[in-house]
């Protein structure tokens, strides 16, 4: 059942509890974002999937009650005309589990991780088909966006780098670059795809107890991305925030930047019919 969780928004936040999953244990929460006029139109959306649901819209569910308020944000760019309307689906991390589901190989210094492509699994056969069938998106590659930050980075760019036809816009903020030896640059250096997603990439100047190899380790990554053929400007969007820690406040202010990267708006003459 989708109830509605946003008293202060219109009904526009909706909220599916419990959705279990035949990849991973347990059940976890989904939080989707409609656009403004979505009540008023039969218009279908490009979608752009969160990691860490938690911490994008609520205070109150979020981590040390700091979220990124990232539907105020939407809203101001779209009535700016700067970024087209959009479903938000924040996807609720599994709390104790979080590392072991948003790491794509096991870490002997960690003694866990690894399901990440159970992750996957459940992204792609069960939370991306439940909303294409409730809500009206668009459900190509296209207008189709996936998102997170720090390991939510992290397995962000592992989807993006196996299912490119699938998730076609990316946003990787402070991806734990580092995890079982930087093995996601072994992913990217590995790609084989011809398609290649739109990609935003970012981290901050003052991440962890060794900020100058968080941003060494981010910036290999995008090296590893343009030899694969991503082009800074066109298909890449690479960003440091010199004052920015790895903090969820951090993250909320870029979301702004991030949006109109990945889902900027069209002039109306070239904006494709469906809009």
């Amino acid at each position: 059942m989708v109830r509605s969780a946003a008293a202060g928004q219109s009904g526009r936040l909706h909220v599916q509890q419990d959705f279990a999953s035949r990849y991973l244990a347990g059940v976890r929460c989904l939080r989707i974002y409609l656009p403004e006029e979505y009540r008023h139109t039969r218009r279908r959306y490009p979608v752009l999937y969160f990691q860490d649901g938690q911490n994008l819209f609520d205070p109150s569910t979020a981590f040390l009650g700091q979220n990124w308020n990232l539907h105020h944000t939407l809203d101001l760019l779209v009535r700016q005309g700067a970024v087209h309307p959009l479903i938000l689906v924040g996807i609720d991390n599994a709390g104790v589990a979080r590392m072991d589901e948003y790491t794509p190989t096991r870490s002997a210094a960690h003694g866990h991780g690894g399901k990440a492509r159970r992750y996957c699994q459940m992204l792609l056969r069960e939370v991306k088909p439940w909303v294409d069938a409730h809500y009206r998106t668009l459900p190509d590659a296209e207008h189709t966006g996936l998102g997170g930050s720090s390991l939510g980075g992290l397995v962000t760019l592992y989807a993006g780098l196996r299912f490119p036809r699938v998730f076609g816009r990316l946003a990787a903020m402070s991806p734990s670059v580092w995890w079982d030896g930087r093995v996601i640059l072994r992913y990217g250096m590995a790609f084989r795809g011809s398609h290649r997603p739109q990609l935003w990439l970012d981290t901050g100047g003052k991440e962890g107890d060794t900020p100058q190899q968080v941003i060494a380790d981010t910036r290999t990554l995008r090296a590893v991305l343009v030899n694969k053929g991503w082009r800074e400007g066109v298909d890449l969007r690479y960003v440091e925030d010199p004052e920015a820690t790895h903090h969820e406040s951090a993250w909320g202010r870029r979301a702004g930047p991030m949006l109109h990267a990945l889902f900027p708006a069209q002039p109306k003459e070239s904006a494709p019919a469906i809009w």
